[in-house]
């Protein structure tokens, strides 16, 4: 693929290891990685690469991804600390897709409005949040969620309610249908600052006991089957600590896929084929991936 990207849009990297910008530290090179100077740039972008039948991907903070190790051949647009304005009205806050969950939640208690104290350990952003219906803790991305902007097929901007989101678990309107995440409106109370941050540090806290935060991972990576935890059925079936070439289940929460030493998106992806097969002859439950692949 020889395209190129005019500089004035974005940030432009050919060639560009996605392993420097997934939270798992694997994949191979993206052809082009461009991080949009703002909206109208990325229209500009999305315009040039449906015109060239390019192949792209649309990431925030590349935390649910894997890449596979021969890349993508295609243009991978990253919209972290890009779109990422927060601004505030009355109790709604409006936060632009690059922007990180926890910013988002920091920003709620610096303005006494509470809702997102869940979000604030969520290393994914505003876009990924949406698109995923994010959750943790008893908390959803549909439960404050007041509308959403997007940018539909036609390049137009629109906006939809809560309702028309069709938010699900780990389910929005945005996987069945041509659209991009621009931003989101959340509708927020008004709280007390010091309760806000004393949730943050619960979770906060909650999280390190329970999450390998300190090896690289997408997170929790499958969906929760109906009627039973995913981690316990790992742990159940004696995978805990579980270690496949550089990949592996963490010791610490059963339900991680981690990259235990310089594994390779293969040894990855392996990893999470060996657990199903586990999981499926021991339990008879198929489990899902949660977290998204790209590449060839």
């Amino acid at each position: 693929m020889d395209f190129k990207i005019d500089d004035r849009l974005g940030e432009v990297l050919y060639d560009e290891p996605m392993k420097n910008h997934t939270s798992f530290k694997v994949g191979g090179n993206a052809k082009v990685l461009v991080k949009p100077n703002d909206e109208s740039s990325l229209v500009e972008i999305l315009k040039l690469v449906k015109e060239n039948n390019i192949n792209y991907y649309i990431l925030g903070n590349s935390t649910n991804v894997i890449v596979k190790d021969d890349g993508f051949d295609g243009v991978i647009i990253k919209l972290k600390d890009r779109l990422n304005e927060l601004n505030i009205d009355g109790n709604t806050i409006y936060a632009g897709a690059g922007a990180s969950m926890t910013e988002v939640s920091d920003f709620a208690c610096e303005n006494s409005l509470e809702g997102l104290e869940f979000a604030h350990g969520i290393p994914g952003s505003v876009g990924g949040a949406i698109v995923m219906n994010a959750g943790a803790y008893d908390g959803e991305t549909k439960f404050v969620v007041d509308r959403v902007r997007l940018l539909n097929s036609d390049f137009q901007i629109i906006e939809k309610t809560v309702d028309e989101m069709n938010f699900g678990y780990r389910h929005s309107i945005v996987q069945d249908e041509e659209l991009i995440v621009l931003g989101a409106y959340y509708k927020l109370k008004k709280g007390d600052k010091d309760k806000i941050r004393e949730k943050f540090e619960e979770f906060d806290r909650r999280r390190e006991e329970k999450q390998p935060l300190d090896l690289p991972s997408a997170g929790s990576t499958f969906k929760r089957p109906t009627g039973y935890f995913a981690g316990k059925l790992i742990d159940d079936s004696g995978l805990r600590g579980f270690t496949h070439k550089g990949a592996g289940i963490s010791e610490k929460h059963c339900g991680f896929v981690v990259n235990k030493n310089n594994a390779t998106a293969s040894d990855v992806l392996e990893t999470i084929e060996i657990v199903q097969k586990v999981v499926k002859d021991n339990f008879g439950v198929e489990l899902q991936r949660e977290v998204k692949i790209i590449g060839e």
